[in-house]
């Protein structure tokens, strides 16, 4: 057995206008692969969702690639469901330069 940490998941505050409130939103999950298959993955998103339900959070959201169907599964399996209504979109590279710079130049 190896030493350190058998797995992390990295989140932070987000806010719904929507909902006029923050929510928590999962970036990271990941579990080595020694690891895997003990309980360790739905831990880890028990202690966030208990955060959650503390702090009065009304939601836990988080991305996840249409072909990861493991991954797709398992948060199945906790209940999750997908969000079909929604686009993620993202500026990168080129495109966010160049309207940044346009931003800059007023």
């Amino acid at each position: 057995m190896s030493n350190g940490a058998a797995g992390f998941v990295l989140y932070f505050y987000n806010y719904s206008t929507w909902r006029g409130r923050a929510g928590i939103y999962i970036e990271d999950l990941f579990v080595r692969p020694a690891f895997r298959r003990r309980g360790i993955g739905k831990a880890l998103f028990a202690r966030v969702a208990a955060i959650a339900v503390a702090e009065g959070c009304p939601r836990l959201e988080w991305a996840v690639l249409n072909w990861n169907t493991p991954a797709i599964d398992f948060y199945r399996s906790l209940g999750a469901e997908p969000l079909s209504e929604w686009t993620t979109m993202r500026l990168a590279g080129e495109a966010l330069a160049g309207l940044g710079s346009e931003r800059a130049r007023g």
